[in-house]
């Protein structure tokens, strides 16, 4: 009889066969079910991830957004903030050449008043005077250092604030170099996507970078820069209104001054003409008065002449009749008279020559009051010239100066000025 061959191994029972699927089937309900519940948690995860990626991308994208235009509004404040320092460092660099070009202009009429006092210290003897010219002159050089004074340290304050506009604009400038970096970063970031290439992982991009403020002091620190700038430029506007005002005034004193310098100048030839004229006169009637008192005295020298030769007569006569011989020498009435004519004579020649003693006194005093004319109208003479020396020089300061063609004779330093023939003479007495 044939044996079946009968594979090794356990047998299970029909129940356990029955019970495996019954498990299997329970297991593959169990791992659907659990299945299921992973991925209807996975897709709440996906859809809720997702949100809150697109919200906070939405969010970072806004605040980007918002960022920029932050940074772009200060970007131009402080463009606006840079043109008009611009415009004020070149508006205070203007004004102070201007300053600096009336310090210059000054320097003529400084050299012209000095020249006027060296001018008049070549007056001599008693016209060598401390008159009213000389102390509008002096005053003229007092107001002159003054206004070079008051615009030199116009010019100086207007360097200094010109250096403090030129830092304040290289903090304006920095700072708006570095707010046009930063939105050039930001908007580049606010072009990335997930499309966008060279986008990858980086190590560590959590960190806060070394350096990083506050919102607030980012502020604050353009804040301050835009409060320093504009305070600087209110600094230069009322420096410059200072400057202006400081040149217009000094022009003005300074024209005040030389008006009233030129007054006293004019008015003091018009009293060297007066006094010169009056010298002339004086000179010219003590000179008709010495020529009646010599011809008087040659008049009083012939009458004496006369008398002598009178008294010689009367004289001749006596002696003559004291030779009558014996009774007729007697003393008649010729004798008496010839005697009283002697007596007159002798007075009279007496009288004469006193008289011609006084006439030469008066004579003497005559020509040295002459020469003291004549050497005082020297004086005045040289005075007049030099007076106006100086008004020819000053005609510079109300002439151009390519116009200004000096009325000096390049030899003699003299004005080429017709004189009176009076003048002429006495110039050359001088």
């Amino acid at each position: 009889m044939a044996t079946l061959s009968v594979k090794p191994g356990q047998r299970f029972t029909l129940p356990n066969w029955h019970t495996n699927s019954h498990l299997i089937s329970a297991d593959a309900e169990r791992q659907r079910s659990a299945s299921h519940q992973v991925r209807q948690e996975a897709r709440a995860l996906y859809n809720e991830t997702n949100n809150q990626t697109k919200w906070d991308e939405h969010d970072n994208h806004t605040r980007l957004a918002e960022r920029i235009s932050s940074v772009n509004r200060w970007k131009e404040t402080l463009d606006k903030c840079l043109a008009d320092i611009d415009a004020e460092i070149d508006a205070l660099a203007k004004v102070k050449e201007a300053a600096e070009r009336a310090l210059q202009a000054k320097n003529l009429p400084l050299d012209v008043s000095i020249e006027c006092l060296m001018l008049r210290e070549s007056r001599r003897a008693i016209d060598v005077v401390r008159d009213p010219v000389e102390e509008e002159l002096h005053k003229e050089v007092k107001v002159i250092d003054k206004a070079k004074r008051e615009l030199q340290q116009r010019v100086d304050e207007a360097f200094e604030q010109l250096c403090l506009l030129q830092e304040a604009r290289q903090q304006l400038s920095c700072d708006h170099r570095r707010k046009m970096e930063a939105l050039e970063i930001d908007r580049m970031c606010l072009s990335l996507n997930v499309n966008s290439p060279n986008i990858s992982f980086k190590v560590n991009p959590t960190r806060v970078p070394d350096g990083s403020i506050a919102l607030d002091e980012w502020e604050q620190n353009s804040q301050h820069n835009k409060e320093h700038a504009e305070a600087e430029m209110k600094a230069s506007t009322e420096l410059r209104e200072a400057t202006v005002l400081a040149i217009a005034q000094t022009n003005n004193e300074l024209e005040a001054q030389r008006v009233a310098t030129e007054f006293s100048l004019r008015k003091r030839i018009r009293d060297l003409e007066r006094a010169y004229d009056e010298l002339k006169w004086q000179e010219q009637n003590t000179l008709e008065e010495i020529a009646e008192m010599e011809e008087d005295i040659r008049r009083l020298e012939e009458g004496l002449r006369r008398k002598t030769k009178d008294l010689k007569v009367a004289h001749t006569r006596l002696e003559t009749r004291t030779y009558r011989p014996n009774m007729e020498l007697c003393r008649d009435q010729v004798q008496y008279g010839l005697t009283d004519e002697v007596h007159q004579l002798e007075e009279t020649i007496c009288a004469l020559r006193q008289k011609l003693a006084e006439s030469q006194d008066a004579l003497d005093a005559l020509y040295r009051q002459l020469h003291r004319i004549q050497t005082d109208t020297g004086y005045k003479a040289s005075s007049l010239v030099l007076d106006n020396k100086c008004m020819d020089s000053r005609r510079k300061l109300v002439v151009p100066a390519e116009k200004f063609v000096p009325e000096v004779n390049t030899f003699n330093r003299t004005a080429n000025r017709a004189l009176s023939p009076l003048k002429n003479g006495q110039l050359e007495l001088a």
